[in-house]
């Protein structure tokens, strides 16, 4: 052997060292023997008065006193392979979690103790050893990647003043500590336990796995004795259930309605409960917030459009986009349209997001007309908020940003609600004659919902009809929907007016429509509204390929 290989063995002596430097020790358990050894860094990991080896009684008495069941399963018996990950607290130590696994048909164990934060890094609550906000939320996003069933439940525990002032922030700290340990045992494999809050412990789990709220409650309810006193612990639990997959909701929301639902369960009193529901979005303080929160929205360019494409059923091309309005909202993620559009409308602040979105939709089409001259005669649509045909200044800011951008006539489609016509069609008419002249073309959206008088239709100046999507998801099963549809093309091409059917989710409804002669569709089928870059993205996969894709998603 060379004198270079010599110097890469380990010693026992290097060993001891190396595990010391580390702050780790390494352990092995023999049920037979009743004895515990150790070597590495014992006094500072709290095993001083156990090294080098000790009983399981000593090793039990030791361990600080809401531990002691954990330590008890350390010394279980288990089959051989099975793995050991425990965190336990020693009296006047930090908390270590101890790493092993069982050998010899389950005759020893053997592992590795070292300080927590050594394992878990700065992800991780230094309290309970769970994972801390931050983190829960990373993992909950990345685990509603996965399509399922899933409930995100937050437990805030009851009455934690009350146990400070009673035991002192320190035997305080020693309760939390065992609800982390009984939280981390009581949820494994695919949920993600953490604390949150000073008082808050989180949890995601799959439905499939039971409720999750009952595991929790059972979990963190439990009695446990501290300094010689008794404590009965009670929370109280918000619960929301979420799908996850593509579509999944952001975590950032999903924690905030879970929380909603936690302050209404403490509006029970102790041990309450509650489940999220729409109506909870009412409270009055969550209200003024999301109010002021969207008014900054504005000005800090928050809000911004997603395009949808519009898909031409006969060759199969992008023909188009729809523009619709996101949220980033910078602590809740991405807000659902349905909670703000509604607010927004209120407030008064329709009009404002009306010219924001023609503003920036029609900025981004002419850039993508300039870098994509292969895509023909793009165009992008732009839904007129309810009243706002009835703006003052409409006509103008239209052929401004038109002018602005440079887009050629037509490019830039406003779409018109049946509603806005059908209240003064004398003016609607002159109105919407004034916006085709400004260079825009024009959209009736959701037809067939509501419009009492067809011999309107001729009179106005659209150039595209919209089927309402309810109609064509139902048009394969429904005979009274398919015939609506199937009346509706006809009808558009009688008038010379291009109709899209919205709500394509698969293959099969666009080949019923294009059979019915359709002109475009528009639907998950092809593609949710997707933010700019990646809109752009699905535009050039479309050029390249000389189609656009389209999913084989269930109606």
């Amino acid at each position: 052997m060379s004198n270079r290989s010599r110097t890469m063995l380990w010693d026992a002596t290097t060993a001891i060292e190396a595990l010391a430097a580390a702050d780790a020790a390494l352990w092995i358990w023999t049920p037979a023997e009743d004895r515990i050894r150790f070597t590495g860094a014992t006094r500072s990991l709290g095993l001083g008065p156990l090294a080098p080896e000790c009983s399981g009684a000593a090793f039990i008495a030791v361990t600080a006193p809401q531990d002691r069941s954990l330590a008890e399963r350390i010394l279980k018996p288990q089959a051989e392979g099975t793995e050991v990950a425990i965190r336990l607290r020693m009296r006047d130590s930090e908390t270590c979690l101890w790493r092993g696994v069982w050998l010899e048909d389950g005759l020893r164990a053997a592992g590795v103790v070292a300080r927590e934060a050594k394992f878990a890094g700065a992800d991780r609550d230094p309290l309970t050893g769970l994972l801390d906000r931050r983190a829960f939320l990373t993992q909950v996003g990345e685990a509603l990647t996965v399509p399922g069933d899933y409930e995100l439940v937050v437990a805030d525990l009851d009455r934690l003043r009350r146990l400070n002032e009673a035991l002192g922030h320190a035997r305080a700290d020693m309760v939390l500590s065992a609800l982390g340990s009984r939280l981390a045992a009581a949820f494994s494999g695919d949920a993600c336990p953490a604390r949150i809050g000073e008082d808050e412990f989180a949890v995601l789990a799959p439905r499939a796995q039971g409720s999750v709220s009952n595991r929790m409650r059972a979990a963190l309810e439990q009695p446990l004795r501290v300094a010689g006193f008794d404590i009965y612990p009670t929370v109280s639990i918000g619960a929301v259930s979420t799908e996850g997959g593509p579509d999944a909701a952001d975590a950032a929301e999903l924690l905030r309605r879970v929380e909603l639902a936690v302050e209404q369960a403490k509006t029970a009193g102790r041990g309450g409960a509650a489940a999220y529901g729409r109506a909870l979005e009412t409270d009055s303080l969550s209200r003024l917030a999301m109010e002021a929160d969207l008014r900054n929205a504005f000005v800090r360019g928050e809000i911004e459009p997603f395009y949808q494409p519009i898909v031409n059923l006969d060759t199969g091309a992008v023909a188009g986009f729809e523009a619709l309005a996101r949220w980033r909202h910078p602590k809740r993620g991405m807000v659902p349209p349905d909670e703000f559009l509604g607010l927004a409308d209120e407030m008064g602040l329709m009009n404002d997001l009306g010219l924001l979105m023609m503003t920036q939709s029609a900025r981004q089409l002419a850039e993508w007309l300039h870098r994509h001259p292969g895509a023909g005669k793009l165009f992008c649509s732009v839904n007129l908020s309810v009243g706002e045909i009835e703006r003052p200044n409409l006509v103008d800011d239209v052929a401004r940003i038109i002018a602005e951008s440079n887009l050629p006539k037509g490019a830039l489609k406003l779409e018109v609600t049946e509603g806005d016509i059908m209240r003064d069609t004398a003016h609607a008419a002159e109105v919407l004659t004034r916006l085709r002249e400004a260079g825009a073309s024009l959209a009736l959206d959701d037809f067939g919902t509501g419009f009492s008088s067809l011999s309107y239709l001729a009179r106005l100046p659209f150039d595209t009809l919209k089927i309402d999507r309810y109609f064509v998801l139902t048009m394969d099963k429904d005979e009274g929907s398919a015939k609506i549809v199937k009346s509706v093309v006809n009808l558009g091409r009688d008038l010379s007016l291009e109709v899209v059917a919205e709500g394509v989710e698969n293959a099969h409804l666009a080949r019923l429509l294009l059979d019915a002669q359709c002109h475009y569709g528009q639907g998950f089928g092809y593609a949710p509204a997707l933010p700019a870059q990646e809109a752009e993205v699905y535009l050039n996969e479309s050029l390249a390929d000389g189609t656009a894709p389209i999913k084989a998603r269930s109606a």
